[in-house]
């Protein structure tokens, strides 16, 4: 297929590699001409503008975004609405708020362009290992675009079938999901990062137990020397606590067991509070979601070890930088 891509960060910019690696014709932006300056040389078609290019595409286009939430999306959407043409489709990658999504595709449906929400996990890794995405939208718009879909999946790799799964659908085993209307895919996407705040926190606190086990004020006879790198790696080996979050934990302290280079400052993206929002307005108790987004505002005024673990996966798994 051919699309464009708008943003060409972290992950919009290995989108394009991955589906230009396997075949699919990418037209590109960016605010930044360098950036689309480096997708050029990796096969690309550049673009200078937005006009430049909705107008290199054939109809009916689809476009990617990949941009942060809020301001800059908000602003590419209302341009973009304004250069497509009835059949045209959106597709939303980034960490956009799903009521946002079910505005914007009530806009766009006006003059008969399509919207897709897409949920996106893999991080700075996708471009080898495969997105994980979570889709909403119309059915049909989203299977005319699941060649574009296959390609960014990981596909099924290793992992053991699940028993019982033999009449669903075989496209979440490659790992992409339909998820059902407008707005549901950001939604299991913003849920599943509210999840991946609380196991984060989880690991963070159990390292930082055992980090303390050593400290002068514990009797002499119950003080543990413990080695965090080895029991990371052990962790990796059959244990039920095995993760991708772990692997990336086992990365950081075999690189530096003291996490020196990392304050403990922990960022949130948005996406953790709005699951504590949403499971307000549906009262569903969400006591770890919560703690473990509030321990992320307390971290910006002093820091532990474990908070310098949290810096440590978030910039692992996301190239997440943390601020200065």
């Amino acid at each position: 297929m051919r699309i464009g891509v708008v943003g060409l960060g972290r992950m919009g910019g290995n989108i394009a590699r991955r589906l230009l690696k396997h075949g699919h014709e990418c037209t590109v932006f960016d605010a930044n001409p360098d950036t689309v300056k480096q997708l050029t040389e990796d096969g690309a078609q550049g673009a200078a503008t937005l006009e430049e290019l909705v107008q290199s595409l054939p109809k009916p286009r689809s476009i990617w975004l990949m941009l942060p939430a809020g301001d800059i999306t908000n602003s590419t959407i209302k341009v973009l609405e304004e250069l497509l043409d009835e059949g045209d489709t959106v597709i939303e990658g980034g960490n956009a708020f799903y009521k946002d999504d079910v505005a914007r595709a009530e806009s766009f449906a006006k003059k008969g362009i399509s919207y897709l929400d897409v949920g996106v996990s893999g991080g700075v890794w996708g471009l080898d290992r495969g997105y994980c995405m979570m889709i909403g939208g119309n059915k049909d718009v989203f299977e005319r675009h699941d060649p574009i879909f296959a390609t960014l999946a990981p596909g099924e790799g290793d992992i053991p079938k699940t028993p019982g799964r033999e009449n669903r659908d075989p496209r979440v085993l490659n790992g992409y999901l339909y998820c059902g209307e407008v707005g549901s895919g950001h939604f299991v996407k913003m849920v599943h990062n509210g999840i991946e705040y609380g196991m984060m926190q989880a690991y963070a606190e159990g390292f930082d137990i055992m980090r303390n086990k050593n400290l002068d004020s514990l009797p002499a006879n119950l003080r543990y020397d413990l080695d965090m790198a080895d029991i990371a790696e052990v962790w990796r080996r059959g244990s039920v606590v095995s993760s991708w979050l772990l692997d990336l934990i086992s990365i950081s302290l075999a690189d530096d067991v003291n996490l020196d280079e990392f304050t403990g400052q922990v960022s949130d993206s948005g996406e953790g509070r709005w699951t504590i929002e949403a499971a307000i307005e549906e009262a569903v108790p969400a006591n770890v979601l919560t703690a473990s987004l509030y321990t992320r505002f307390r971290s910006r005024s002093g820091n532990s070890y474990g908070e310098k673990l949290l810096s440590a996966m978030r910039n692992q798994f996301g190239g997440h930088v943390e601020p200065k």
